[in-house]
């Protein structure tokens, strides 16, 4: 399993057509900003590829248009204040407000006062690893009802979130991105844009979802996940392998496992993560590589799952 390559923007400017075309190259090539006065602004954008996180603080007093957004973009103000205007709606949001801040596809206009905001980028074909919509097969593409949180509470979940993934892209920055630790965060990020905004997504099990959840489905998934479980595989892929909807194949496991497809991933995972520990070289190797390798983002989790399942710590395994 080779490194994920990042791609890292830093932007500085106060010249206008500057700051235009550099924010339309990234985001939108039909972006319009629009402002009385001068002002300066930074961007520092990490791409992972499935997902991007940038944090843009600016000193004027702007009006921007966009078209073509393309993506789920969450929006966090950390010290800036603004209004948000799309759908024939519109709201304003304040330090702290977590929005999205346009429906994919879907075009807007933003006036942003001083200061600072993040913006998460995340795929639409991410929100499908996750989630479906009722009740096909071939299910259509899941549509946002809201663009405001359901709670404060759920506001708060998504900034703990963005916290955690951009320790993990700095990290990443620093010792090279694991293309599992790349895919269980965008799937993190999109589990929770689906948990904090309303939306279609359809989670409960149809009768056919029931009938398909059986022991031959189970033994398909368990397979598939045996053969691949050093690629980058959600539970979507799992239950395409085992020709089952996603419903149907986290039934499957629920039903006769207790668990969910994922959560017998990462003990896959851990199993293959403790048998590189045992033959590993610690003159060579580290805990955190052989975590990072099998998708394990957070040295203290790892520990603690691997402590939980083998009664040592690691580090023990990797110097016995």
């Amino acid at each position: 399993m080779s490194s994920t390559p990042l791609q890292t923007d830093q932007f500085e400017s106060r010249d206008p057509v500057t700051i235009q075309q550099f924010l339309s190259t990234v985001y939108d090539t039909k972006l319009r900003i629009h402002s009385r006065n001068g002002y300066r602004l930074s961007h520092h954008r990490v791409d992972a590829g499935p997902f991007a996180v940038s944090t843009t603080r600016q000193t004027g007093h702007l009006e921007i248009d966009a078209s073509t957004l393309g993506g789920l973009v969450v929006g966090s103000a950390r010290t800036a204040r603004g209004e948000r205007a799309c759908d024939g709606s519109a709201d304003r949001f304040a330090p702290g407000d977590v929005l999205l801040v346009t429906r994919p596809e879907e075009p807007c206009r933003v006036r942003w006062h001083p200061g600072e905001v993040e913006l998460c980028v995340l795929d639409l074909s991410v929100l499908t690893q996750v989630a479906t919509t009722a009740p096909t097969r071939r299910p259509g593409r899941i549509r946002f009802t809201d663009l405001r949180p359901v709670s404060g509470a759920l506001a708060r979940q998504w900034r703990n979130t963005t916290s955690f993934v951009s320790d993990v892209l700095r990290n990443s920055l620093t010792n090279g991105a694991q293309p599992l630790v790349i895919g269980n965060a965008a799937r993190m990020l999109a589990a929770a844009a689906l948990t904090v905004f309303p939306n279609t997504a359809f989670t409960e099990p149809t009768n056919s979802d029931r009938n398909d959840a059986s022991t031959a489905t189970l033994r398909r998934a368990i397979a598939f996940v045996e053969e691949h479980a050093d690629r980058d595989i959600s539970a979507a892929d799992i239950a395409g392998a085992a020709g089952v909807s996603l419903r149907a194949v986290q039934l499957a496991f629920r039903r006769h496992l207790g668990t969910t497809p994922t959560a017998y991933l990462r003990r896959v995972r851990l199993d293959r993560a403790h048998h590189d520990l045992v033959r590993a070289d610690p003159r060579r190797e580290t805990v955190s590589a052989i975590a990072s390798r099998w998708g394990f983002a957070s040295h203290s989790r790892f520990t603690a799952r691997y402590h939980a399942s083998y009664g040592v710590p690691p580090r023990e395994t990797l110097h016995a």
